[in-house]
C-alpha cells in the first residue's frame, strides 16, 4: 500500500515510468513546506552544524572563505527578513536588488520572500534600463553595493534610484568586510536620491535570527519578481509564488536523490539574478542540508575562477556544478593535471543547447557527467531533465518533473489548441503544474500565453519540440525568436530597434549566428529603402551606439536587397538564420581543407534547421568542427 505522507523519495528516477508511479501519491499527501523560508527552515534542521555557505572574493583565498553553519545562515536569512519588514516591505511589497554573487545577496533574496517579495536586477544593466524595472515593479527599497574599485554598480544603481517615485530607501552592502575591513561605512552622498541610505549588516545586526517578528508566508502568496524574455533589453518581469519555488525545488530531487546530502558541495558560479544561481545552487542544496560554495562576488567571470576551477573543485570536494555551454567550452581548456576532481557526480548545463562535440570532448576529459536539462524562469527553474541515473540521450532536454505536466500541442492560426502532437511530431512545448508562475506584472505580456486544455490553464513555452517513444523531449526550435549568448538572452528587437531610425533603413531582422564559445553571436539583416544608400560600417556604428548592452551590440551588419517574408508579409526569420549557418559551414570548410561538393540548410521536421552537406574526400575534420555548434549537420 501507497504511503499517504511521504517527503522522501526512495531511489532516483530513471525512466518515464517511474514518473508515472512516482505521482500515484497524491501531491497533497507529499507534505511539502508551504514557503521557501519553511522549506531553508527544514533543511537547516538536518544538520544544522554543517557548512552551509562558504564565500571567496578573491581565488587567492579560496582555501580560507567565510562560512556560515546552517543555523548561521538561517539566522542571518531570518535577520534580513525582520529588518526589510521593519523598514515597510510587507507582504506585497517589493524589495529590489541589484548586487553581485556575495552572501548578502542570499539573504536579501530568501529575507526579501519571507517578508515581501524580492526582486533580482541584472547588475550589468545600464541605469536607464534599472531605473525602468524599480519603476515597473514598484520596488520599495533597493539594495545595492556600496562604491568599490573596479564595480560600477552603486554609479548605476544612485543615477537609476533617483528616478522611482515609489522608493523609500537605500540599502548597501559593502565588499570591505572580506578584505579585513570591518569598519566599512554606509556611503555619505547618494546624489539625486531623497531616500536614507542604510547599510543592511546595521539594519540586520539589531533583528533576531531565532525567528521571524510576523506571519509567516502563504503557498499561493507571490515570493519574487525575476525578469525573463531577455537579460539585455527592458525584459518581462515574472511574479512567482512560493510554492511554485518549493515545488520545483523539491520535484527536482526526485532526479539528483542524495546527491546534495550534509557535508556535499555544489559550486556557484552563475549569477544570483538568474533563477538557476538562486535554485539550482542556493534553495535545491540548503533543502538538503548541503554546501554551496560562492566562488567570488563575479562567478564564473571572475578573475582566476575558471584557470583555478579544478584546484576549486578538489579542495571542497565539489559533486556538481552548474553552468551554460561556454562555461563548459572554457572549462575544456584547463588542463585537470592530476587534480582529484572525482567527488564531481554531475555537471548541469542549461540556457542553451550543447554542442555534440563539446558534450562528449568534456566528459572524455574529464569523466564528468554532464546532465542536460530545461527550464524557464515562469516554471521556477527545472522543467525536465535527463535522468542522472538513467539514460541520458544527448541533444535530448530529458524526462518531465513528476507533478508537472509538459506536453507538445498543435496549435491552429489564432494561438488555439487543436490537440497533442504525435510521437515524433513537432509542434509547441507546453507545461501545467504548482511550478508554473503566476503570470507577468504587466497584463499585456501576458497575451496569448496560456493555453486552454480540457478546462485546465497550461503555458505556452514559446519553443518548439517533439517527444520520442520513452518520453525524452526534444528542442527543434524557439519560436520565440531569442539570440541566446553566453546564456544571455537577448530580444532582437532591441538590435533592430537601434537602426530603425535610420534615414535609409526600410526592414531590420536579428538573429543569432552560431558560436562555438558563445552560442550564438547577434547579426543585424538590412534592407533599405529604395533610391536610398548606407554601408554596412555606417549602420554597424549607428546600432552600436544605440544598444548600451555590450552583448547585444550586433558582431555585423548584412545588407540584402530584400529580406525573405512570409505569405502574409512578415519577415521570415528562419531563411535568415539558414544563411548564417551556411556561412559558418563554408567558412569551416575553407579553415580545415575540406572542398564541399554540395551544401544546403533545410528546416527538418524533427531536428529543427539541418546543414546537409556532401564533401570530396575526408569530410572528418570538418565533421569535429561543425559537432561544436548547436544546429545539426547531416552528412551525404
Amino acid at each position: 500500500m501507497l504511503a499517504t505522507t511521504r517527503y522522501d523519495f526512495g531511489r532516483p528516477i530513471v525512466a518515464l515510468r517511474d514518473v508515472e508511479v512516482f505521482e500515484q501519491v497524491p501531491l497533497s499527501e507529499r507534505c511539502l513546506p508551504g514557503s521557501t523560508y519553511e522549506m531553508l527552515t527544514s533543511g537547516a534542521a538536518i544538520a544544522p552544524d554543517q557548512p552551509a555557505l562558504s564565500f571567496f572574493l578573491r581565488v587567492d583565498d579560496f582555501r580560507n572563505p567565510f562560512v556560515w553553519t546552517h543555523a548561521e545562515l538561517l539566522a542571518d536569512i531570518t535577520r534580513a527578513a525582520n529588518a526589510l519588514r521593519r523598514l515597510g516591505i510587507g507582504r506585497k511589497d517589493v524589495v529590489a536588488f541589484v548586487l553581485p554573487n556575495l552572501p548578502e545577496t542570499h539573504f536579501v533574496i530568501w529575507g526579501g520572500e519571507a517578508a515581501g517579495i524580492a526582486f533580482a536586477i541584472n547588475p550589468l544593466l545600464e541605469a536607464e534600463q534599472i531605473s525602468e524595472l524599480l519603476v515597473a515593479g514598484r520596488a520599495k527599497w533597493l539594495v545595492t553595493l556600496a562604491p568599490f574599485p573596479g564595480t560600477d554598480i552603486w554609479q548605476k544603481a544612485a543615477r537609476a534610484a533617483a528616478n522611482v517615485p515609489d522608493l523609500r530607501g537605500v540599502l548597501t552592502v559593502s565588499l570591505a568586510p572580506y578584505l579585513g575591513n570591518t569598519a566599512a561605512d554606509v556611503p555619505q552622498v547618494f546624489d539625486g536620491v531623497a531616500v536614507p541610505v542604510l547599510s543592511l549588516r546595521q539594519e540586520m545586526a539589531g533583528e533576531p535570527g531565532d525567528r521571524l517578528t510576523f506571519e509567516m508566508p502563504k503557498a499561493e502568496d507571490i515570493s519574487s519578481y525575476l525578469c525573463t524574455g531577455g537579460t539585455t533589453g527592458l525584459p518581462k518581469i515574472a511574479a512567482r509564488t512560493h510554492f511554485s519555488e518549493v515545488f520545483d525545488t523539491w520535484s527536482s530531487r526526485s532526479f539528483i536523490g542524495d546527491a546534495f546530502a550534509p557535508g556535499k558541495a555544489i559550486f556557484c558560479g552563475l549569477p544570483l539574478f538568474h533563477v538557476n544561481g538562486q535554485l539550482v545552487t542556493g534553495l535545491i542544496p540548503w533543502a538538503q542540508g548541503a554546501h554551496v560554495v560562492v566562488g567570488t562576488h563575479q562567478g564564473y567571470r571572475g578573475e582566476g575562477v575558471v584557470p583555478s576551477f579544478w584546484e576549486i573543485v578538489e579542495h571542497y570536494r565539489v559533486v556538481a556544478f552548474s553552468g551554460v555551454p561556454t562555461v563548459y567550452s572554457a572549462l575544456l581548456q584547463v588542463p585537470v593535471d592530476g587534480r582529484d576532481i572525482s567527488s564531481v557526480r554531475y555537471g548541469f548545463c542549461g540556457a542553451a543547447p550543447m554542442p555534440v562535440e563539446l558534450f562528449h570532448n568534456f566528459e572524455k576529459a574529464t569523466g564528468i557527467r554532464i546532465l542536460e536539462a530545461y527550464g524557464l524562469t515562469e516554471g521556477a527553474c527545472v522543467s525536465s531533465i535527463n535522468p542522472p541515473e538513467g539514460e541520458r540521450r544527448i541533444g535530448s532536454i530529458g524526462l518531465r518533473l513528476p507533478y508537472q505536466q509538459m506536453a507538445v500541442v498543435r496549435l491552429d492560426d489564432s494561438g488555439g489548441v487543436t490537440g497533442f502532437a504525435g510521437t515524433e511530431e513537432v509542434g509547441v512545448l507546453a507545461i501545467h503544474g504548482p511550478n508554473v508562475f503566476a503570470g507577468y506584472i504587466n497584463a499585456e505580456h501576458n497575451k496569448g500565453l496560456w493555453l486552454e486544455i480540457d478546462g485546465e490553464r497550461w503555458m505556452n513555452t514559446g519553443d518548439l519540440a517533439r517527444q520520442d517513444a520513452d518520453g525524452y523531449f526534444w528542442l527543434t526550435g524557439r519560436k520565440k525568436e531569442l539570440i541566446i549568448r553566453a546564456g544571455h538572452n537577448i530580444d532582437p528587437k532591441l538590435i533592430e530597434n537601434a537602426v530603425q531610425d535610420h534615414p535609409a533603413v526600410q526592414l531590420a531582422a536579428a538573429v543569432g549566428r552560431p558560436d562555438e564559445r558563445a552560442g550564438e553571436l547577434p547579426v543585424l539583416y538590412v534592407q533599405l529603402k529604395p533610391g536610398k544608400t548606407a554601408s554596412e560600417a555606417d549602420l554597424l556604428a549607428h546600432a552600436v551606439r544605440r544598444i548600451p548592452e555590450r552583448a547585444a551590440q550586433p558582431k555585423s551588419i548584412r545588407i540584402l536587397a530584400a529580406l525573405p517574408v512570409t505569405s502574409v508579409g512578415k519577415i521570415f526569420k528562419p531563411a535568415l538564420s539558414m544563411l548564417e549557418i551556411e556561412d559558418v559551414v563554408r567558412q569551416d570548410a575553407a579553415s580545415a581543407g575540406v572542398n564541399l561538393k554540395s551544401l544546403s540548410v533545410v528546416q527538418d521536421a524533427r531536428f529543427g534547421l539541418l546543414a546537409r552537406i556532401a564533401c570530396e574526400g575526408n569530410s572528418g575534420p570538418l565533421r569535429e568542427k561543425l559537432g561544436r555548434y548547436a544546429f545539426k549537420a547531416q552528412f551525404l
